[in-house]
Parts: structure tokens; C-alpha cells; sequence
């Protein structure tokens, strides 16, 4: 038993220090088979537990092994056949342990709730990995960050309310979250709290039934910065907008700060009452757009470092160039290819994920699932080679294609010849306009959207353009 007491403790250290997700995937039942004054060595399910825990988790649990027996200087992991056995009472399942670890820490801090725990208790919704530092900005997004920093600094003087609105999946939660979390870092006194509208809804719904509208309204009046996430589910819901009319007003008034997002402009909540639209509009309003190609590589890679993941180059240009809607979008990409290694141990490879976002209609690529080496492939130095090469596909002139020719024989080419730069060599809008310097910064973007639209329906365009980015390596 003295065993069990140890890798207890171990454990113990190691749900603090680890995320929740890894201590439930990567330790799941694990033992102590030997021990000695400078070695200890642990038992665990299988192969795949015992290289992950030696790869990426090996500092971490010496770590936590030192603060037991601080003469242990090195650890071993070996598959143990007895772990399942049920008489096996040096073994821990990690998953119980959590369970009963984390319910128990509820309950203390249920016991010892003060101001500050009252505001500490509410952090249970929010993520604290969340921070301005590890938000990245681009270009769309600039306003919307730098407000949130403003605002993280100095509270209650600037930006009041602060409304954010943007598409789904942009990362609005992060920001309104790293928002949460440095003002709570900064400002530990005060009463902080981070809400999502359906939580506020069922708040006021709870206290409805139970007469205790008042008790509710009391809570909020205390709180000294509101946040509220999702706005748009208080839509067609008019008494819960008039309590949170109330209480914006209560706050307004004793100079609170609320900061509020929302997936559109206060002017196209047309399901919203006027008076609260207007109270959304008496501060600063900001949005947050898509962001660019360079965005996404940086998003995605990251997130890998994040999960200690290799992505190779190639993989990660692709899943850029081709998942273009959100941040979750991808996120959940990158998801799937650290699954797949986890269970098959197979790092990813460009042709497997073109067959894999493909399947998924991320993109109607055909080539790159298989693409070979082929010795009369163009290397291409410049725009000008993409420009030979489309004419050269298609016979035509390479002034054609330059010139302002409204002609269908030049107009494809053209768009092809644009939406390679774009895609392929990551050209901004504005660069291929000066190539093509009869037009601007719109008429590029709808030549590429364009062309996007037509290569969903026409197969025999597709091949075209994969047969041109195939002969140039692109």
C-alpha cells in the first residue's frame, strides 16, 4: 500500500500541472513496479501509454516524482500485464482519481467562499489558457484586440460597453476570456464575472420560477466588470432582454464596465428590443473579420505547438490555403491529424490530408492526394513562370491574359492564372492587381471567388487547373 500512497501524491502533483485532456488520455491506469533510492518505475496499459508518457511527459512526472522522493533521478516505463487485474492494489485508475480530486477541490472552494472566491468560483466557465499574449492578431481582428487591451488595463474608463461582433468561430470567446483573465490578474479584488447568454437566460428562467427575480438582480448589481458571450441567444426572448436592460442599467450607472459579443452589428438585431439595442451602441462597437492566409498558418502552428505537435510545412500551407471560414474549423482539422498519429503513430503526410479535407469538402482538390515527381516540372521563380504557364496550357497569348480582353478564351485563364497567385504562391489581392494593372483590389477577389465556384461544378475546369499546378509543382 505504501506504493499506492506514493503514486498517489505523484498523480496528484501532476492534475495541477497538466491539462485534463492529456492526464485523462495519456495516463489512463498506471503503477509503481520497482523503486529504489535514485530510480522508479512505472507500470502503464500499453506501447502507446508508455512512448507518450517517455516522450512528452517524462520532465513533467520527474517533476512530480522529486516533490515525493527528491532522490529520484530517473524514470522507466514498462508495460505492466497485472495493471487490469482487480486484486492489483498498487494500480490507479487516473480517471476515478480525477473525478474524485476535481469534486473535492468543488467542494472546498464551496466552503471557502469569500469576495474574491465568490468571483474565483464563477472562473470555472472560463479558460485560463486563454490570453492576449497567445491571441493571434491579424489584420481584421487589430481593432477588436487592441480594445480588449485597452480595456484589460483600465477598466471602468475605457470603451463602456465594449461590443464585439463577428461570425462564428473567430475566436471571440478567446478574446472575451484573455480579456476575463487579465483583468482578474490585475484587479484581484473586484467582483469579475464571465457569462454566456444561455446561462443567463437560464439564471433569470431559475429565479423566475423560484420568485428571486430581486436576488438575481442584487448579484448582478455587485459585479464590478460583466461579460457576456453569445448575446444573440437573448434573441425573441423579451423579458429576459428587459432584466438585462435593467441590469445593464444598474451597472451603467455605478460606472461598471460590460463587455458584450454578438455574431452582428447592433443595427441588424432586429429581434432585439430598441431600447437595449441602443444601450449596446452607447460605447464602442468593433468587429472581428476572417482571418488572411498568413493568419491561418500562424493559428495552426500555433495550436500544434501548443500540443506539442510536429506539423509539417507543407501539411500546414495546405490546411491554410483551404480552410478559410473559422479558427474552429482549423482547430478541429488540426484535431483529426493528432488523433490519427496518437492511434496509428503515422505523422501526416500532404496526400493523405488532401484525401482526408476533400472527403470532408474542405477543398475539391484531386491532385495532391497524387501528386509525383515528374522531371519536366517548371520551377518556378516568379509570377511570370505562372503566366507562361497558363498560356502555354491554354494557347494563348500571354498578353491575353495581362490585358483587358473581355473575351471568354482570355477570361478563364485569366482567373485561373489569379487564383494560382492567390492560392498557390499566397499573393495578396492587392499585389495581383498591380500584375494585372488594369485591375483592383475587388475585381481580383471576385475573379478568385469566381473561379472557386466554377471548379465545384465543373470537373473538366478542375482538371485543367490541376494538370497546370501539376506541371509547375505547385
Amino acid at each position: 500500500m505504501e506504493k499506492h500512497y506514493i503514486l498517489k501524491n505523484i498523480l496528484l502533483n501532476l492534475i495541477e500541472n497538466i491539462k485534463k485532456q492529456d492526464f485523462l488520455v495519456y495516463f489512463r491506469k498506471i503503477s509503481i513496479l520497482e523503486q529504489n533510492e535514485t530510480k522508479i518505475k512505472f507500470g502503464v496499459l500499453s506501447w502507446f501509454m508508455k512512448n507518450n508518457l517517455e516522450a512528452k511527459f517524462y520532465d513533467d512526472i520527474l517533476k512530480a516524482v522529486k516533490k515525493e522522493i527528491p532522490t529520484i533521478e530517473r524514470l522507466e516505463f514498462e508495460i505492466d500485464n497485472n495493471i487490469e487485474n482487480p486484486s492489483n492494489q498498487d494500480a490507479i485508475d487516473c480517471a476515478k482519481l480525477y473525478k474524485e480530486t476535481l469534486k473535492k477541490w468543488k467542494s472546498n472552494e464551496t466552503r471557502t467562499s469569500t469576495k474574491v472566491g465568490a468571483t474565483m468560483k464563477e472562473k470555472t466557465s472560463v479558460n485560463n489558457r486563454y490570453t492576449l499574449r497567445n491571441f493571434v492578431v491579424w489584420p481584421d481582428s487589430q481593432l477588436a484586440y487592441s480594445a480588449c487591451e485597452a480595456v484589460s488595463k483600465k477598466p471602468w474608463k475605457a470603451y463602456n460597453p465594449l461590443y464585439i461582433y463577428g461570425d462564428v468561430w473567430l475566436w471571440k470567446t478567446h478574446l472575451l476570456q484573455a480579456t476575463w483573465n487579465e483583468i482578474l490578474n490585475k484587479f484581484k479584488d473586484k467582483k469579475i464575472l464571465y457569462t454566456t447568454a444561455d446561462k443567463f437566460i437560464s439564471e433569470y428562467v431559475a429565479a423566475v420560477k423560484k420568485r428571486k427575480v430581486e436576488t438575481l438582480r442584487n448579484k448582478f448589481k455587485d459585479i464590478d466588470v460583466l461579460i457576456i458571450d453569445d448575446v444573440q441567444f437573448l434573441a425573441k426572448k423579451e423579458q429576459t432582454q428587459n432584466e438585462l436592460y435593467n441590469i445593464f442599467n444598474l451597472l451603467y450607472d455605478q460606472n461598471k464596465q460590460i463587455i458584450i459579443s454578438w455574431d452582428r452589428a447592433p443595427k441588424e438585431l432586429e429581434n432585439l428590443e430598441p431600447r437595449l439595442r441602443s444601450r449596446f451602441e452607447w460605447g464602442i462597437t468593433v468587429d472581428i473579420g476572417k482571418p488572411d492566409y498568413e493568419t491561418r498558418l500562424a493559428i495552426l502552428q500555433e495550436k500544434a505547438r501548443e500540443r506539442e505537435f510536429m506539423i509539417p510545412q507543407d501539411v500546414a500551407e495546405f490546411i491554410a490555403t483551404n480552410v478559410t471560414e473559422s479558427v474552429r474549423e482549423l482547430e478541429w482539422v488540426l484535431n483529426q491529424l493528432i488523433a490519427e498519429y496518437e492511434l496509428t503513430w503515422k505523422l501526416p503526410e500532404l496526400s493523405r490530408v488532401a484525401q482526408k479535407l476533400k472527403k470532408l469538402s474542405f477543398t475539391t482538390d484531386i491532385l495532391w492526394a497524387s501528386k509525383k515527381e515528374d522531371t519536366n516540372t517548371i520551377q518556378i521563380k516568379s509570377y511570370e513562370d505562372i503566366i507562361d504557364a497558363v498560356s502555354n496550357h491554354f494557347g494563348i497569348e500571354k498578353e491575353g491574359i495581362l490585358w483587358p480582353n473581355r473575351k471568354k478564351e482570355f477570361m478563364i485563364p485569366r482567373q485561373v492564372a489569379m487564383y494560382l497567385l492567390k492560392t498557390k504562391m499566397h499573393y495578396t489581392f492587392e499585389r495581383i492587381g498591380n500584375i494585372f494593372d488594369w485591375r483592383n483590389h475587388a475585381a481580383v477577389l471576385y475573379s478568385c471567388n469566381k473561379l472557386e465556384k466554377m471548379l465545384k461544378k465543373d470537373d473538366t475546369l478542375l482538371q485543367e487547373l490541376n494538370a497546370i499546378r501539376n506541371r509547375i509543382g505547385l
